[in-house]
């Protein structure tokens, strides 16, 4: 009996081992920030997936960088489909920086202002324009942003970005934009 837990210890101490071994030391992004300002790279480096659009950006987490147009931090405006509050792709690799620059700077704020086109009623365009607010402040609250930095505007369809009454237009209007405050 007592060798039998003796063998079932070395074999917890083995596998915990194991385990503990074969986990990375940190997570990729704990290394992105020795010091607030490094920078850090580019977007879209060897073994980036999903960064086409944003390829070739800087990435930094210094306190002007999101005033750096070179910076993913410039890209303040999130477009969204027809009727959606989904978050693209690539857009999600924006708010992912955008949430981790806040996390870093806990005394920056920001106001999320959701919009929509013209198309729908006054209540609904309101609701939808908060909706895709509401889906890009989760996004930065999971990357570590607190609620306390973040206030939501809905807008609905009154700050159009385009006045046109066409898709080129609407596509243009149906946006949530990160105003740093």
């Amino acid at each position: 009996m007592k060798t039998r837990i003796q063998q079932l210890g070395l074999l917890a101490v083995f596998v915990g081992t194991l385990i503990i071994g074969c986990a990375p030391a940190t997570k990729p992004d704990d290394a992105v920030v020795a010091e607030p300002g490094a920078q850090v790279g580019t977007v879209g480096g060897e073994g980036v997936a999903g960064a086409s659009a944003l390829q070739g950006m800087t990435v930094s987490y210094d306190r002007n960088a999101i005033n750096d147009p070179k910076n993913v931090l410039s890209i303040k405006t999130i477009y969204f489909e027809f009727d959606s509050s989904d978050i693209s792709e690539d857009d999600t690799e924006v708010l992912k920086h955008h949430g981790k620059y806040l996390s870093l700077h806990n005394d920056v704020k920001i106001r999320l202002e959701g919009h929509t086109d013209e198309r729908g009623t006054r209540e609904y365009n309101v609701a939808l324009a908060d909706r895709r607010a509401q889906a890009v402040k989760r996004l930065l609250l999971f990357q570590g942003a607190s609620s306390a930095q973040i206030t939501i505007i809905s807008y609905g369809e009154e700050k159009p970005a385009a006045l046109g009454h066409d898709e080129a237009s609407w596509k243009l209007n149906r946006r949530a934009e990160l105003v740093y405050e």
